[in-house]
């Protein structure tokens, strides 16, 4: 096991230098996918996930610097094609630079930009297809947690078919036990200096090397490549028919959430995460926010993931009097780690007074900056019961919430 000191924030080389001939020419990484590009489809999960010291982009290596200088608009273009993309790189770092003639020679030019940049950073680095846009969250977190513990670390998933290696000839040579195959998958993260370091040993070995793992396991001293579970879906663009067949297995799951908290003095009136002013407030076991007990449950519905009660237990006193922000928070990291991500939220609170109105847009903003989504997918109003009932009574307050969520 190697052992490393504490990491700054890592970086994301993101490869894209190739020709994609078998796509008949048509550069994959910038066709449309999800109201952006493959490219800004990839570079998107990253950019949820973590806060990156610097991302690469490589580009196919042109042959005069008219031509390189196009083809950095264009893979500049695709990568900002979806607006969010941009609003998540503010504080980055981003490099678009020329690649090689192969993967390893792109990976190392990028490699040793980042060196230039980034002279003594202790950092690990991501490397991850461009063309590999249904990448999840939870396979960037696992192989970012392997990799600071090991030095190395690759998503993959175990073959379904039975696997034979064959001679010169095409016939079977050997009969291989496919439980201790994997087919590795990107990104794939690896501590910055050891990869570079191995990146040089493996050019002047003189063989060529088609994945970054084979030239940690042969170049660095006791170095070995700890394997994570990837997954299915996380295919990587090779013909047309890989758009078509993943866009196809997208699926869109719609969530109920409701509660209803009593009303009473000596409590905040909490909703959304804002305290609204008011003589009364939800009594409850942590602050109450029955808005956000609504959506917790909505959510975790769609997901299929339980509802809020299977979390965080009323008997359980750690949750006495909690920040519902935060139990909210913790439950969508647990879905968006499941590769979910909303389409949109909708709420109804029925509350005599106060007004609702004049607090509206706050609330959802927060909601929004709790899910780090857009505030347009987040939509919410009030009705009062007319006098009638609990809630026109002023003895309560409730609340319906539905949401959409796609993967």
């Amino acid at each position: 096991m190697m052992k490393t000191k504490k990491l700054c924030d890592p970086a994301l080389i993101i490869v894209a230098a190739g020709s994609s001939t078998r796509m008949g020419g048509t550069k994959k990484e910038y066709l449309p996918l999800n109201g952006g590009t493959v490219l800004s489809s990839a570079a998107k999960v990253f950019l949820e996930t973590f806060h990156f010291s610097a991302i690469l982009i490589t580009c196919p290596l042109k042959e005069s610097e008219e031509l390189q200088n196009l083809e950095f608009s264009r893979a500049k273009e695709a990568f900002f094609k979806d607006p969010s993309v941009k609003k998540l790189v503010e504080n980055t770092k981003i490099n678009f630079i020329p690649g090689g003639k192969s993967r390893q020679e792109s990976v190392y030019k990028a490699l040793c930009a980042l060196k230039t940049d980034f002279p003594d950073s202790n950092m690990a680095v991501f490397i991850h297809d461009g063309a590999r846009p249904f990448v999840t969250q939870q396979i960037i977190k696992d192989t970012y947690n392997a990799a600071v513990q090991y030095g190395a670390s690759v998503p993959g998933i175990q073959p379904v078919d039975t696997q034979n290696e064959l001679d010169e000839d095409g016939f079977i040579l050997r009969h291989l036990t496919r439980s201790k195959l994997t087919a590795v998958q990107t990104p794939q993260v690896f501590l910055f200096e050891e990869l570079l370091e191995a990146h040089k040993k493996a050019i002047h070995s003189g063989k060529e090397y088609t994945d970054d793992s084979e030239i940690w396991d042969l170049f660095v001293p006791d170095g070995k490549v700890k394997i994570v579970s990837g997954d299915s879906t996380n295919k990587k663009i090779t013909f047309k028919e890989d758009l078509k067949f993943n866009t196809g297995e997208k699926m869109i799951r719609t969530g109920l959430g409701y509660d209803k908290h009593p009303l009473v003095s000596g409590r905040d009136l909490m909703l959304g995460g804002i305290k609204i002013e008011s003589d009364l407030g939800e009594d409850g076991h942590s602050d109450g926010d029955v808005l956000l007990h609504a959506i917790t449950d909505a959510i975790l519905g769609a997901a299929g993931m339980g509802d809020i009660g299977s979390f965080f237990p009323p008997s359980d006193p750690q949750w006495k009097d909690a920040d519902s922000k935060m139990l909210l928070k913790t439950v969508w990291d647990k879905i968006t780690s499941s590769g979910w991500k909303l389409g949109n939220l909708d709420c109804v609170i029925a509350l005599e007074k106060p007004k609702f109105l004049p607090h509206r847009q706050e609330v959802i903003d927060s909601i929004a900056s709790v899910l780090n989504v857009n505030s347009n997918q987040v939509f919410v109003k009030a009705k009062t019961g007319e006098k009638l009932g609990d809630v026109g009574q002023c003895r309560a307050v409730e609340v319906w919430a539905t949401c959409l969520l796609e993967k």
